[in-house]
């Protein structure tokens, strides 16, 4: 049957309706027979939880099955003509071609499999945080998934001896500095999950994963260390081609840069002006000095967050900014030890297709119990009481939660489950400014001071981004720029760049708040009198995730320039 609409398809001979169905089922398909079944950790965390069991095969031979598997799929893809589909269903099929390009970049020319240590620590606990994370099942089937899992962990970190090769050495470095928060996830938290049903199965699989774990440790530590000489930069063709794919842009990098340096100098001078209306006698530096001491206690810092949420819900339910589709809170929680290396705070949101465990988690970073003191004021800095508020708007109301919120109204599978960096995180940085923008606390100068330091990382994120992975600055150069530029603490501007050398787009959230202002402004015009901001963001919203390239289509019609 697959081939007879293949047939037609390519042919021209199928109805508009016709050929919409039959691209939806090749769409179908590639989840079917080629994503979920090499990312069966993706399969268990969208929802289909068929692929409980299986794990990642990140063998040599696994990594070549994935990509014929894909190169095959494309070449069927691109067969089935474009030409014809409704435009939505184009946009689909634009999405998806993109997904399986990069995919393929990803594997074959970025190659992190090859170059990143942390890829395997990394996903093999992902693997395991996605079953243990939600009660989708009962325990004891979950933990029967758990113990497969774990079964063949050992092989992938043998896997991973076998495929690395002259890694950068700051990727092994971050390895490292990951594993003891991994190793206590396998040893403390897995168990704890699963109160009164461990096994005997559990309990020696688990022990073999931390026998792996620690013989890891010490291959990084003692073999691959003194051999990791390699370069994190992907470079500026592979840049430009990694932006194409996964987010449709395809803007030369030097007007990117130009646009990022605009940007970053626009929020500078705001910010100058913003301290001097909270004190002109001081310099800014001095009024960020005293606002980054405004902070809570860390052990406080959970309860501070809950009690921002209500305040933001209120305000966009008044100001009538967004729908909010649930009522439903997401939990905050402390960071799972293994994210807690590069991440200050986090959404984790179920899947689109999740049917029982429906929890959404807001991840908050707490300094380590271990920290010296001047660690401890640094991390807390980056949670000053203006930062706070941003982040709650960005993580929860109405950024990533509400999005989330929104998927199961999305128009297709395909919008369901593939999306883009520029929608998702351009989204939710967007929302920091439109809220004060509104008039969310307006009198509160420190909010703002906040609001604006945060644009300010990510104008660094940008620039760092670019500018590392073309050879026009060096890692040292890029903590410089976060610290200078960006006006971070160097704690954060630290991690921040390391951040930047495994994930060279990082640019994602400046680059799509900027696409957002500009087609916000492009509908105002076509709607003229009769726009609405609730509409127009609800119509946003209806798209799913998607390159905004794709939303401008379906709001405006037509492929006007997105910046």
């Amino acid at each position: 049957m697959k081939f007879a609409i293949l047939i037609l398809a390519c042919t021209g001979l199928m109805t508009a309706q016709d050929r919409d169905a039959g691209f939806r089922q090749l769409a179908d398909r590639y989840f079917d027979e080629v994503y979920f079944p090499f990312n069966p950790t993706s399969g268990t965390s969208s929802g289909f939880h068929q692929y409980d069991s299986p794990l990642e095969d990140y063998s040599a031979a696994g990594i070549r099955a994935q990509i014929e598997a894909l190169k095959r799929f494309l070449a069927e893809v691109e067969q089935f003509r474009r030409a014809g589909l409704s435009v939505e269903a184009a946009s689909d099929y634009d999405i998806l071609l993109g997904h399986i390009r990069g995919s393929l970049l990803t594997l074959e020319r970025i190659r992190p499999w090859e170059k990143n240590p942390d890829f395997y620590s990394g996903n093999a606990t992902a693997s395991i945080f996605v079953i243990m994370s939600r009660k989708f099942a009962p325990a004891g089937e979950r933990l029967r998934a758990v113990v497969a899992r774990e079964r063949e962990i050992p092989a992938m970190f043998q896997a991973a001896r076998a495929n690395l090769r002259n890694p950068p050495r700051i990727y092994t470095e971050i390895a490292l500095e990951q594993l003891p928060g991994i190793v206590s996830f396998f040893e403390k938290d897995v168990p704890a999950a699963f109160p009164g049903v461990l096994t005997d199965a559990f309990r020696s699989g688990n022990a073999a994963v931390l026998d792996a774990l620690r013989a890891y440790g010490e291959f990084l530590k003692n073999d691959l260390l003194p051999q990791s000489n390699g370069d994190f930069r992907i470079g500026a063709e592979l840049y430009r081609e990694k932006l194409l794919d996964d987010e449709m842009v395809d803007t030369p990098l030097a007007k990117l840069l130009e646009i990022g340096y605009a940007d970053l100098r626009r929020n500078q001078a705001e910010f100058r002006k913003v301290a001097a209306a909270i004190d002109p006698k001081r310099a800014p530096a001095q009024i960020l000095e005293q606002a980054e001491r405004d902070h809570p206690a860390p052990g406080a810092l959970l309860d501070t967050f809950r009690g921002v949420l209500g305040g933001l819900v209120d305000f966009i339910q008044t100001r009538h900014i967004i729908t909010i589709p649930s009522d439903v809170r997401p939990i905050l929680q402390e960071t799972p030890p293994f994210m807690r290396a590069l991440t200050f705070a986090s959404m984790d949101t179920p899947g689109p297709y999740e049917k029982v465990a429906k929890e959404a988690f807001f991840n908050v970073t707490l300094p380590g119990p271990n920290w010296a003191r001047e660690r401890v004021d640094q991390h807390m800095a980056a949670f000053n009481r203006g930062t706070i508020i941003s982040t709650a708007i960005h993580e929860a109301y109405p950024g990533h939660y509400v999005q989330f919120l929104w998927v199961p109204q999305a128009p297709s599978k395909v919008r369901k489950l593939l999306g883009a960096g520029t929608n998702v995180e351009g989204w939710a940085h967007y929302c920091e400014q439109m809220m004060l923008d509104e008039g969310y606390r307006t009198e509160d100068h420190k909010l703002r001071l906040g609001q604006i330091q945060d644009a300010l990382l990510r104008d660094a994120r940008y620039i760092v981004g670019i500018q590392m992975h073309t050879g026009k600055m060096t890692f040292e150069q890029g903590i410089e720029f976060f610290v200078k530029e960006g006006y971070q603490a160097r704690a954060n501007a630290e991690r921040e760049t390391k951040r930047g050398t495994a994930d060279p787009t990082y640019l994602v959230y400046t680059l799509g708040k900027l696409q957002i202002l500009k087609l916000r402004d492009d509908y105002r015009r076509q709607k003229g009198t009769s726009f609405s901001l609730q509409e127009f963001h609800d119509s946003f919203m209806r798209q799913g995730f998607p390159p905004i390239r794709v939303v401008r289509r379906a709001l405006l019609g037509g492929d006007s320039p997105a910046l």
